[in-house]
Parts: C-alpha cells; structure tokens; sequence
C-alpha cells in the first residue's frame, strides 16, 4: 500500500509545479498582448494624426486657390503685401511684386493708330497660407504670374 502512496503523491507534485508554470505563461501571454495592443494603439493615433494634417494641407491649399483667385481678377495689381486670418486657424498673405513693364501697342487693322499705347506689367503673385498644427507652423504657398495694368 505503501507503494501505491507514493506515485500519487509525485503526481500531486507535478500537478503543482504545472499549474505554476502555466500561470507563468498566462502572465508573459498577458505582457504580449499588452505591448501590441499599445502598438496598434500608437499606430492608430499617428494614423489619425497624419489624416488630420492631410486634410489641413487640403484646406490651406484651397483656401490659397481661392486668394489667388481673387487677387487676379477681384481688382487691378498693386505691388505691396496683404494678409489677414482665413478663419479655421489659418492666416494667409499676397505678397505681389512687378516684375518688368513694357509698352503694348494695340491691334489696328487699319493701321491708323489712332489708339494710345498700353502700359502693361509682369507682376509676380505669391499667396502663403499657413496653420498651426500641435505647436509647428506648416504652410501651403502657391506662385504665378500674371500680366495687369501698369500702376500710374
């Protein structure tokens, strides 16, 4: 009887000693998923982040369009600088610059030239939309240039 005992007791042991080690690899099971779960969460944060700023520079960059837009055909050309807020958090600033003159003489069929010349300007158009995004500046610039009447 005595015999029968001891085998039942090594198996009570063992037992024991398997059910520490599967705890243990419960725990380190639990660390694993821990740190990817953090690591999807991370990625998903960057994710979001980088959508966010995607769309800013798709705003900014219309928003520029529209500034453009107007500078072009809203009134004549003056050289100098503008800026103002958008609203949204963006700012934006013209700066136009002549570039060179030339005097055009128009289109007479006739050739009577009774008609005065034209004074015309190359003026060099530059509108900078920009943003804050989380403490860095970003910005959105678009150039051109375009042809208008000589400042007088």
């Amino acid at each position: 009887m005595a015999r029968h005992d001891l085998p039942a007791r090594r198996r009570d042991v063992s037992s024991s000693d398997d059910a520490g080690f599967v705890l243990l690899e419960v725990v380190i099971a639990f660390v694993i998923a821990a740190l990817a779960l953090g690591v999807l969460y991370q990625t998903a944060l960057t994710g979001l982040h980088e959508t966010r700023t995607a769309t800013r520079y798709e705003q900014a960059l219309s928003r520029a369009r529209s500034r453009l837009v107007v500078a072009e055909h809203g009134s004549p050309l003056i050289a100098g600088d503008m800026q103002g807020d958008d609203g949204g958090g963006f700012h934006w600033r013209l700066h136009v610059t002549p570039i060179d003159n030339a005097a055009v003489q128009p289109f007479d069929p006739l050739g009577l030239r009774h008609a005065p010349d034209y004074q015309l300007t190359l003026y060099a158009v530059s509108v900078r939309v920009s943003w804050d995004d989380f403490g860095t500046e970003r910005s959105v610039r678009l150039d051109t240039q375009q042809i208008g009447q000589a400042a007088r």
